[in-house]
This record gives C-alpha cells, structure tokens and sequence, in this order.
C-alpha cells in the first residue's frame, strides 16, 4: 500500500511540473510583462512632435503637427477612459481642440508658441491622470510668457526649450518626473 501511495505522489508532482513548464514557455517575455498602454498615447505622441517642431522654430512642421494631434484627439475612445482621467479630459478637451487648430491654421511661429502655453497646461493636467508608458519632464522656463513664466512637457530630461528655440535652447528647467 505505502509503495502505491508514494508512485501517485509522485506522477502528480510529475505531472504538475509538466503543465507548469509547459505554460510557462508559451509565454513569450513581451507578452508577460507588457506595460499598460494608455488610450491616450498618440496623442502624447503627437504633442511631443509638435514640441519639437517648436523647439526646431519650424512654424510649418509646428502646423503640421498640429494638424495631426487634431486628428488624434479626434480618434480617442472616450469609452475606454477611466473615470479621472474621462472628466479631466472632457473639461479640457473645448481648449485643446481650439488651441491644436489654431496652431494648425497658424504660420507664425510667434503665434503658435503662444497658444502652445495653455496646450501644454492641459496636456499636463490629463498626463498627471492618465500616464504615458515612459516618464516624462514638465519643464519650466521663467522667461517665456512675457516673463510670466510657461510650462511644457518632454521626454527627454535635457531642457530643449519651445517657447524660444535656438535663441534660448537651455532656458528652464525640470520641475516634476511624471512616472
């Protein structure tokens, strides 16, 4: 009897460690610890293309950008927000939309820089509820706005500033990582 009980024992165990196995390497490593991506990364995406444009003092390829962050904003399903971030981006979403087409419209540099302050104020409030899958660097530079003072996002840590391009690339610095 002691010789039967302990042969089960041990084809379960046996056997266990086979599906175990057997899962475990249908598992690719990409797909096992994938990052959650947010509904709203294209628009990030796109928002950090403008800023660049900006930064390179392209007043076209700043409209351009423009341009296509309106049709990501246009493509988000609202439906897959969560709560938060749903609300915060129904309050701002009236201002973004008016701001993205007014730089696409625009073709002064000037023009578009001003607009991008309250852009990126917005884009700041709905990255803080709902995170992009890398950190990102709310920038500051004391200068812009008249002297008043503006904000922007990046992702890089280095200061590349939008509001002055090559006259002051480095004026600011990182205020807050947003993991």
């Amino acid at each position: 009897m002691k010789f039967t009980v302990k042969m089960m024992l041990v084809l379960a165990i046996s056997s266990m460690s086979t599906i175990v196995s057997a899962n475990w390497s249908n598992l690719s490593a990409t797909s096992a610890f994938k990052v959650k991506k947010s509904v709203l990364n294209d628009v990030f995406d796109q928002y950090f293309k403008l800023k660049d444009a900006l930064v390179s003092t392209d007043a076209g390829s700043a409209s351009k950008a423009a341009k296509q962050l309106y049709e990501k904003i246009n493509a988000v399903e609202m439906g897959k927000l969560g709560k938060e971030s749903h609300d915060v981006w129904m309050e701002i979403l009236p201002t973004l939309k008016e701001d993205v087409n007014k730089i696409g419209e625009s073709k002064t540099i000037k023009f578009q820089r001003k607009l991008f302050i309250t852009l990126s104020d917005n884009m700041y409030k709905l990255m803080k509820v709902e995170k992009y899958e890398a950190p990102v660097y709310h920038q500051y530079c004391p200068m812009a706005n008249d002297g008043k003072g503006a904000n922007w996002l990046s992702k890089e840590k280095k200061v590349q500033n939008p509001y002055y391009g090559s006259e002051m690339m480095t004026c600011g610095k990182v205020i807050e990582t947003i993991n």
